[in-house]
């Protein structure tokens, strides 16, 4: 019997993704480390790996389907199936949102004051590709985490993170300028 290979994201979106399955009568039991959950449906096998990865690997058919954000969707620019838009998060039912931040006490008001700047993100692609389509030069610099500590202490001069409360933000002394996207979990096939 071939077995639908599905990815569940590992990280914040775990326990909320469980938690849904279990409402629609799916019981994943993660036992551990183990990154190969159990399921109680013998035509499905679970898998565990980080959202931002998840769409690559249902591309290329690693995995037949999986859960991941449209914000990885398109960072990876991958090519596949959105089936439908399951809109839940670790903390609201409401979608995400990446924006663009600098410190609170900054002049900077409009992106096109960022031009020739520095801005620190996980979203790379996406931003460089955001600036690039407005025509507005800047260096963009992968984050590896607390990014919104690069442009407090001026390792960069703006940073684009996701929020879903902006209490991240606030609290680390930064004020929103503009919204880049909003995104929200995707389940997503492959095209075989």
């Amino acid at each position: 019997m071939n077995k639908l290979i599905f990815g569940i994201p590992k990280g914040s979106l775990l326990k909320a993704t469980i938690s849904l399955f279990e409402k629609s009568g799916w019981k994943i039991n993660v036992n551990g480390r183990s990154y190969f959950p159990e399921i109680n449906d013998e035509e499905i096998e679970c898998a565990i790996c980080r959202a931002q990865e998840m769409s690559r690997y249902v591309e290329n058919g690693t995995l037949d389907a999986g859960l991941t954000g449209k914000d990885w969707i398109e960072e990876n620019e991958s090519r596949v199936m959105v089936v439908d838009d399951l809109v839940y998060s670790k903390t609201s039912q409401k979608p995400a949102r990446w924006v663009l931040a600098v410190p609170a006490d900054s002049n900077t008001q409009d992106l096109r004051e960022l031009q020739g700047k520095k801005i620190a993100t996980e979203l790379v692609a996406f931003t460089r590709n955001y600036f690039s389509e407005r025509k507005i030069q800047v260096e963009v610099e992968f984050s590896w985490g607390a990014t919104e500590a690069k442009a407090v202490s001026g390792l960069a001069d703006a940073v684009v993170e996701v929020t879903e409360t902006e209490s991240t933000i606030k609290a680390h002394g930064l004020k929103i300028i503009h919204e880049l996207m909003q995104t929200n979990t995707q389940l997503i096939v492959n095209h075989e």
